[in-house]
């Protein structure tokens, strides 16, 4: 199995030495540099060739969130580590794709992390109250793909993720993974709250 490459980008060194000890122990991922994320070092990051991009925003927010606004549309996925609901609106608004909180376990982040290498983009239910969505109006939220589409209706036939899992024919952490995204999109606290949500959008017929 090929290996997933993660660049550890934070502004404290412990921090990023951390991220790096946690993230290379993980079976299929393997860490292939660490940077501070200033706008010298992040720039010359393009020599480590990573696969994703594991960024602590939690360290001076403001200025790893300006600079992670820097990145051009090609550089790879961004999954960015927050320890507040602001933190985690701020890196999205800057363009991370991902957003869990700094406490996540090291099995979550790489299941993230294997989740965003194929383009689902997840957020911790827990940070998603400031990432400007509302259920105001179709406009208003980002558009679920076909998949998160198939999973919201499986889940508004009231199955659990075994069950959408089962119908599927996928594993029960990807169906979480775009549980969450779903969660995240519709900015919903829980399940029945997404469901809710997203019939009142007109994502679910009546």
């Amino acid at each position: 199995m090929t290996e997933l490459r993660v660049l550890v980008v934070s502004l404290d060194r412990l921090s990023r030495a951390g991220l790096a000890s946690v993230l290379d122990q993980q079976p299929g991922l393997t860490v292939v540099g660490q940077v501070s994320g200033d706008e010298d070092s992040f720039l010359s990051a393009d020599v480590y060739d990573p696969d994703v991009i594991v960024w602590d925003v939690s360290w001076e927010t403001a200025s790893a969130s300006h600079n992670l606004g820097l990145l051009s549309e090609n550089s790879p996925a961004v999954l960015a580590l927050a320890a507040t609901v602001d933190q985690a609106g701020q890196a999205r608004k800057a363009g991370a794709q991902t957003v869990l909180g700094r406490n996540s376990s090291p099995e979550t982040l790489a299941a993230a992390l294997a989740a965003l290498s194929h383009g689902l983009q997840v957020t911790d239910p827990a940070l998603s109250g400031d990432l400007g969505l509302s259920p105001s109006g179709p406009g208003s939220v980002s558009p679920l793909t076909p998949r998160e589409n198939d999973v919201l209706r499986l889940l508004a036939e009231g199955l659990p993720n075994k069950g959408v899992a089962s119908r599927l024919e996928v594993s029960e952490h990807t169906v979480k993974f775009h549980v969450n995204s779903i969660m995240g999109k519709l900015n919903a606290q829980n399940r029945t709250e997404a469901v809710t949500l997203a019939t009142r959008l007109g994502l679910l017929p009546l």
